[in-house]
């Protein structure tokens, strides 16, 4: 008996560009008596479902854009004999679409790092139950990544957790239900040794993958302050402590690492916080904009965002405190208008971001978005029979761009515009600008293709609804990464040690003021 887990994907790059981080802390679940797990990635090639025997126990984990290539998959390691045993955001919101479309046998919901154990128990002595609830386990039972199981040279950045959930209250997110607005943060000592480890394999470009970076702000504290609440005081303090502590030791790394992170705006207020990023090498971080109006704000429930203007200086902060912006918009929203398009564009250049990306408006499972929109269908809309509120079971070939009715604009409209913006961002001309951000050719060079790799994989592949076109996105995007992976790559480090304990600094004299 083996266990194999596997990452569905129905595109292939070739190289990935992150670790797909669950497949190596579920390898690390696994109990040692059942040998190495298989681990499959599809985004670098596809399951050889022959080697899947009977007895075997398949693991898939499946997030609303893998759904219906992961229930693909299920069924084909049912055939072959296999127990089923399905996870992820998605099955843990839609546990019967595995069950029934996905040929499972069992679904855990929530967390796996706990009670995978159990279902690979109940497996083996053929009693698996349905559903197994892990719950959202605490910080410190988080399985540390099996980075060792990582094929050489497959990806060109890796990744470490720091902290699950977060509490904002966006609209279009799922996290934030799914994962919990509580920060469970880990203690700095199990993420720098897995840092170090991948270090010593020759990774140095690594991704902090967080739902929030930033889970404390000063205006938190501050707040609980003025309402004389001082439990919540220390305890805020605390998980900002910790913060500092864990970039403290990250700035003791060798200095050829690069850090990337997602956090919110309201991180630009804490010039503290950016200075021990810059400190600690995070150079880059995902910063959810979604609009550049007051009025698109509102619609999402981000009102804690600046627009116009202000919101341009507020993302020069990051920049100006060297932190590259990966700029996240959204279209689509019913504040939307023509001129919405261009004024974002030029706002994401004023705002000097580094990178950016412009998605349309998708209401996602397990978001706020998408219970108004569903209670809002009433089950006539169908694409090949399937209820458009379960958009994600229409092949991807006649799944519409956008699910929601326009005030004002067409979805073709808003897809074209869209599509506009992109290709306005990411051309030639824009992304030379840009490159300016790094100082040597070999450097600039990199980072145009970097730029013209995200635009391949990121618009073309996302936006188009012409199957041709998404084909040649595809191998336009194989051919760029293949040349970039030896950028990424670094002289492995295997005698690297964990950085030792730092001595607390005095870094919180601006709260409360």
């Amino acid at each position: 008996m083996r266990v194999h887990l596997v990452n569905p994907s129905d595109i292939s790059f070739g190289i990935g560009v992150i670790t797909p981080r669950w497949l190596y802390v579920l390898a690390a679940a696994t109990p040692r008596e059942y040998g190495d797990p298989v681990i499959t990635d599809e985004t670098l090639e596809l399951l050889d479902v022959s080697k899947i025997e009977p007895g075997d126990i398949v693991g898939i984990g499946i997030h609303t854009a893998n759904v219906l290539r992961g229930l693909a998959v299920g069924r084909l390691a049912r055939e072959r004999g296999a127990w089923v045993v399905f996870g992820g955001i998605h099955a843990t919101l839609f546990p019967e679409e595995a069950l029934e479309l996905g040929g499972a046998h069992a679904v855990v919901k929530g967390d796996g790092d706990v009670v995978w154990r159990k279902a690979l128990a109940d497996c083996v002595k053929g009693t698996p139950e349905k559903i197994y609830d892990g719950g959202r386990v605490s910080a410190e039972k988080f399985s540390k990544a099996r980075w060792e199981l990582m094929p050489e040279k497959a990806y060109m950045w890796a990744s470490v957790q720091t902290v699950r959930g977060c509490p904002k209250h966006c609209s279009f997110c799922s996290v934030w239900r799914t994962d919990g607005q509580e920060a469970r943060q880990r203690a700095s000592d199990p993420v720098l040794e897995e840092i170090v480890e991948l270090r010593r394999m020759g990774y140095r470009f690594i991704a902090l993958a967080d739902d929030n970076f930033y889970p404390v702000t000063i205006t938190d504290i501050a707040l609980a302050r003025r309402q004389g609440n001082q439990a919540k005081v220390d305890e805020l303090t605390a998980t900002r402590n910790e913060r500092f502590e864990l970039m403290e030791r990250m700035a003791l790394l060798p200095d050829d690492m690069i850090f990337f992170t997602q956090i919110t705006m309201e991180a630009a207020e804490d010039v503290e916080f950016l200075a021990a990023m810059r400190k600690a090498r995070i150079k880059g971080a995902l910063v959810g904009v979604e609009a550049v109006t007051a009025e698109g704000l509102k619609t999402v429930f981000k009102d804690f965002n600046a627009s116009g203007d202000a919101l341009a200086e507020q993302l020069q902060v990051f920049r100006k405190n060297g932190v590259h912006v990966l700029g996240s918009f959204i279209f689509g929203l019913s504040s939307d208008r023509q001129s919405t398009f261009e004024a974002t564009v030029e706002l994401a250049k004023k705002a000097d971001l580094t990178f950016a990306q412009f998605v349309m408006m998708t209401p996602f499972p397990g978001t706020v978005d998408f219970n108004k929109w569903e209670k809002s269908e009433d089950g006539s809309k169908k694409v090949e029979g399937i209820p458009i509120t379960r958009y994600w079971l229409i092949p991807s070939d006649k799944r519409p761009k956008l699910y929601t009715p326009h005030p004002t604009m067409s979805h073709e409209e808003i897809r074209q515009r869209t599509q506009g913006v992109w290709d306005d961002f990411y051309s030639f001309k824009e992304v030379w600008k840009r490159a300016k951000c790094v100082k040597s050719l070999k450097s600039r060079l990199a980072f145009v293709f970097i730029s013209k790799l995200y635009r391949q994989m990121y618009a073309n592949t996302g936006i188009t609804t012409d199957s041709a076109r998404r084909k040649k996105a595809n191998n336009m995007a194989r051919m760029l990464a293949k040349p970039l992976q030896s950028f990424f790559q670094a002289k492995p480090m295997p005698e690297l040690q964990v950085p030792g304990g730092v001595t607390p600094m005095a870094k919180f004299s601006i709260i409360g003021q």
